[in-house]
């Protein structure tokens, strides 16, 4: 080879194989290598299943301009040197196993940063085509919005000389209007001034001749007779007497209950003026949250939806405020029965019907209702007759409730089973 030669075409026979179609290099199954430093030696791969061929250069070579062309039974090189000098064989002979080793795996390294190069470039030359993309597309956007902004300004210039042009056609045809309008009154006017000039001289005729016919009068009246006919007589005064319904009772005075019962109203309207909000915990409650009837209400909701923990928050602190009312410890003894806090339930229970003294027809139903539930937490807890004392004393106050003469004979009959296993 000559020094001035470059291009060193090289054409390697195989047994078998087809057109592949391969052109260049980094195509699959072939790979030219990349030169040794020290012995300048450059590795060339193609793989071709079943046959893989490798070859040792002299020198290295341009991987970027060689290529490799497997077709018609043939691997065609086509391989560009780095350097332009005399090589003296193609291939390196001699070449023990271990600088192979060392050639193939510095190869595949230098293989390696070449892709990841190209991946990077690759990521790069992405990235600034979508930054290009953007800014294209940012100008456009840009260009669209003056293009809007400045039709809208047009409109707007174009509607205000509209508006301007049709205020000055009204005003000009509002002078003329008026001009009209007072010729017209004017030529109304002139017959109404003449009836009023009759008419006050026919006033004139009628007040005199009623002046000479009526005497003794100092004073004339500027009014028409007909109109004083016609105003009515002012109103007399008068005072309307206002009485108040007492209340009655349905039974007799010697059997009525209206002194327990003002006493009843009286303590329930002293339960709702017990407001103790003037605690420091209280601070930051809202108004409505200040107010036991609020959370009565809220509590009820929650109870409604089964979450009892979050009821007894609410009729908690609705006691907290007001320790007074009955029915919140009715509602929270229905609230630890169902979370099967036994023991509270009895003690919400007795609390309210503490509280519901004295017993009248008004507190009949939460009674009952305090008599049931504490029954129920004794008979749960199979203290039996404690139980059937509360339904008992429920059926005192409700006689006719169906449910509580059955509960109440259930436990009549556990009570009698328990005594005659105990016989």
């Amino acid at each position: 080879m000559s020094a001035e030669q470059e291009k060193e075409p090289t054409a390697l026979k195989r047994a078998r194989g087809g057109d592949s179609g391969l052109d260049g290099l980094g195509g699959p199954g072939v790979q030219l290598g990349s030169p040794d430093k020290k012995k300048r030696k450059a590795n060339a791969q193609v793989n071709f299943p079943p046959f893989l061929f490798e070859a040792f250069l002299y020198a290295p070579i341009d991987d970027g301009s060689s290529k490799a062309k497997i077709g018609n039974d043939a691997i065609v090189f086509t391989l560009y040197k780095k350097e332009a000098v005399m090589w003296e064989t193609l291939s390196m002979s001699g070449v023990d196993k271990e600088t192979m080793q060392r050639i193939r795996e510095k190869t595949i390294l230098q293989a390696q940063e070449r892709a990841k190069e190209a991946t990077e470039a690759k990521a790069t030359a992405r990235r600034e085509d979508q930054k290009y993309a953007l800014n294209v597309m940012m100008k456009i956007e840009e260009e669209e919005r003056k293009k809007i902004e400045d039709m809208k300004e047009n409109e707007r210039r174009k509607a205000t000389k509209e508006l301007e042009a049709w205020k000055e056609c009204q005003r000009n045809a509002g002078g003329q209007e008026g001009a009209r309008r007072e010729e017209k009154a004017g030529q109304q006017e002139k017959p109404f001034e003449e009836r009023r000039k009759l008419k006050h001289q026919s006033l004139t005729g009628s007040s005199t001749s009623r002046h000479s016919a009526v005497k003794g009068r100092d004073s004339e009246s500027i009014f028409p007779e007909d109109l004083e006919d016609r105003v009515p007589a002012p109103r007399p005064a008068g005072s309307i007497a206002v009485s108040f319904t007492p209340r009655v009772f349905p039974t007799a005075l010697r059997e009525s209950q209206a002194a327990q019962e003002e006493e009843w109203l009286h303590k329930q309207a002293q339960a709702r003026r017990a407001m103790n909000t003037d605690a420091p915990e209280f601070c930051d409650l809202k108004e409505e949250e200040k107010n036991p009837e609020w959370l009565r209400e809220k509590g009820n909701k929650l109870f409604a939806t089964e979450n009892y923990l979050a009821a007894i928050n609410a009729y908690n602190l609705a006691i907290r405020l007001n320790k007074e009312i009955p029915v919140l410890y009715l509602n929270r003894a229905a609230c630890h029965l169902k979370l099967k806090n036994l023991h509270k339930a009895i003690e919400d229970s007795s609390t309210a019907l503490g509280l519901l003294t004295p017993p009248v027809v008004d507190n009949a139903d939460a009674r009952m209702k305090a008599h049931v539930r504490r029954g129920t937490a004794f008979c749960q807890l199979e203290l039996y007759v404690e139980g059937l004392q509360d339904y008992e004393a429920a059926l005192r106050i409700d006689p006719g409730n169906a449910t509580v003469q059955n509960d109440a004979e259930k436990i009549r009959t556990i009570i009698q089973g328990t005594e005659l296993k105990s016989q």
